[in-house]
């Protein structure tokens, strides 16, 4: 799905915060209008994936928010497609801690079993997805 949302930049001493108010919880912020532009848009995609993902009727609404900026503030307006984001960021790699008895570790470790890789083999035949 395609979105359009107001996002809120405020200039800071180490750059900028960035917050979608429509959205609660899609804050982020970066040392440059670049990076803080690029960081809300990576935000809002997650925030919506995440909605979308849970229940898609509790997306917020898309209208522009209606809201009083400060001297240090101005508005622009950000655009994300959740199908493209979906399918840009699929593949990146996540961190998961897991624990395992220290016995099959140390036998791991050993045999120089590639903990990753047999991770994702055990989840995709699990899940039954290549």
């Amino acid at each position: 799905m395609y979105y359009v949302y107001s996002a809120v930049f405020t200039k800071a001493e180490t750059g900028y915060t960035v917050e979608v108010p429509d959205v609660p919880g899609c804050v982020t912020d970066g040392s440059t209008l670049e990076e803080a532009t690029r960081m809300i848009k990576d935000a809002l995609g997650g925030c919506l994936c995440t909605l979308e993902d849970h229940d898609e009727q509790s997306v917020p609404s898309r209208t522009p928010s209606d809201f009083t900026l400060s001297a240090n503030q101005f508005a622009a307006m950000v655009d994300i497609d959740t199908d493209r984001y979906r399918a840009e960021t699929d593949n990146r790699a996540v961190r998961k801690n897991v624990s395992i008895p220290a016995w099959l570790n140390s036998r791991a470790e050993r045999a120089g079993v590639n903990f990753s890789q047999t991770l994702q083999d055990a989840l995709k035949s699990q899940l039954h997805v290549q």
